[in-house]
């Protein structure tokens, strides 16, 4: 699933196509993954388009008369810049054309579990987002240390919970927890604040390089340009069960946590 490193790298490069452009049609192949009004108003045809904006793995197109369309890629969602009137590949369930530009873009997603949110106003979408934590691209410890200090659950679900930290996935955590020496089972109220801090400290480090490698393309991540991202090549534990780990040489360990699957270093990840 993409998390906050593919989502910002989607930003970043469709930016340049959508930033001060016009939106001249918005046309739905399907209606069913849409929460909200489905009419191309409200996906920001005639709308002249604003800023892009990012809340952890949430996309914001954001019009400069307010409305805004939420971009939520799920597990196979993809956002790419193509030709306009160019055959369509697959699985794309919704077409916006861009005016004055032979340029389209298009919103595909072949498992269905991502979606477009629509609403009418920058206040709308402040709402929306009130609901997630802080952006773990730029979280600090004392956040994480308030979200999480009594609570009884492990440490790696609490990270995947969005309203404790917004943007960390299955990927990511496992290579922050890793990286921070934070066993995934150790139970959050049990850990002290520096630990915490240690941790915190590794969520940024490690999605600011996922960042700078325009993240990890396992399946069918790309950018808006197509390219896959190369962070998978740099993965300490993620998918690497049984291997030996980079730092001590250990067989890595293969567990679930949370119904997740996890990877982790015996030694250097203590409980």
């Amino acid at each position: 699933m993409p998390e906050l490193p593919e989502v910002e790298t989607v930003r970043r490069t469709l930016t340049p196509h959508l930033v001060g452009r016009v939106i001249d049609t918005a046309r739905l192949r399907r209606c069913d993954f849409v929460t909200g009004k489905a009419t191309p108003a409200a996906l920001l045809q005639g709308a002249t388009i604003d800023r892009l904006e990012r809340r952890g793995k949430q996309l914001a197109v954001i019009a400069r008369d307010g409305r805004a369309v939420i971009v939520q890629l799920g597990m196979s969602g993809q956002v790419l810049v193509a030709r306009a009137g160019a055959a369509l590949p697959t699985h794309v369930h919704a077409v916006w054309t861009l005016k004055g530009a032979q340029t389209a873009i298009l919103f595909r997603d072949p498992r269905r579990f991502g979606g477009l949110t629509t609403l009418g106003s920058a206040d709308e979408l402040a709402r929306v987002w009130e609901s997630l934590g802080p952006d773990a691209l730029t979280t600090n410890g004392g956040e994480l240390w308030n979200a999480i200090r009594t609570s009884a659950r492990a440490i790696k679900p609490a990270l995947l919970d969005q309203r404790t930290v917004a943007g960390v996935g299955n990927i990511y955590a496992d290579e922050a927890l890793f990286e921070s020496g934070v066993h995934p089972k150790a139970i959050c109220r049990r850990l002290s604040r520096p630990r915490v801090e240690r941790l915190a400290r590794a969520i940024r480090e490690v999605l600011a390089r996922a960042v700078e490698a325009r993240g990890s393309s396992l399946r069918d991540y790309r950018d808006a340009d197509g390219q896959e991202g190369a962070y998978a090549a740099l993965h300490r534990v993620y998918g690497r069960g049984g291997l030996p780990c980079h730092s001590c040489g250990r067989p890595l360990q293969k567990l679930t946590v949370g119904q997740r699957t996890t990877v982790c270093c015996p030694r250097c990840q203590s409980r």
